[in-house]
């Protein structure tokens, strides 16, 4: 996981970033609430700013009757875009229903002087390829390859395929690429996140 390149916000306390929180089964829209309430309660919507679980549209036909509603999209997790510190890692591990941390690292990390001796272990924020990815917000993605250069799909029905760059859409985050299946070429098009350049 690359450390340098994570989606930020700054603020005047510092750089905000997402995380990805575990909850019990069912707990989502409680967890969201809770936390949501607590940074209300205590004024803290500079320190923790977004807090969501992704969700899409779902149309189902039972019954000859149409019916619409929202799945989630990782039952379990909630999203929070905040600035990572003892207060709001506290604010948010210990909220009803939450589990903890995903992305928790194996060192610790001192949190404060030599003499306090308080240490936990901090989480790792997602990438922006992560946040975009999961479809928590659009960020800028900065390719590592171009028209013509040789790429390879890394996740959906053609993963593992190689192509060719055909074209890149910088505005809609996607790429169009050359790809050869079965002797012959066909274009697919991917998110930016979908394919990387073969070194």
């Amino acid at each position: 996981m690359d450390m340098d390149n994570r989606p930020e916000e700054v603020t005047a306390e510092g750089v905000a970033k997402w995380y990805v929180i575990h909850t019990y089964s069912g707990y989502e829209q409680k967890v969201t609430d809770s936390i949501l309430k607590t940074v209300e309660n205590r004024g803290l919507q500079h320190m923790i700013l977004e807090v969501k679980y992704p969700t899409e549209e779902v149309t189902e036909v039972r019954d000859n009757k149409t019916r619409k509603y929202q799945r989630k999209i990782f039952p379990g997790y909630v999203m929070v875009k905040m600035i990572m510190d003892d207060n709001t890692w506290y604010i948010v591990r210990n909220t009803r229903g939450v589990t903890g941390f995903v992305g928790q690292p194996s060192r610790l990390v001192q949190t404060g002087s030599k003499d306090d001796n308080y240490d936990h272990r901090r989480p790792v924020p997602l990438t922006d390829e992560e946040v975009t990815a999961m479809g928590m917000e659009r960020i800028a993605i900065k390719v590592q390859y171009q028209e013509g250069d040789k790429v390879t799909v890394v996740s959906g029905p053609l993963s593992g395929f190689d192509g060719v760059v055909k074209s890149l859409d910088e505005s809609a985050q996607r790429v169009k690429v050359v790809v050869s299946m079965f002797g012959k070429d066909t274009i697919a098009e991917f998110d930016f996140v979908e394919v990387r350049p073969i070194e």
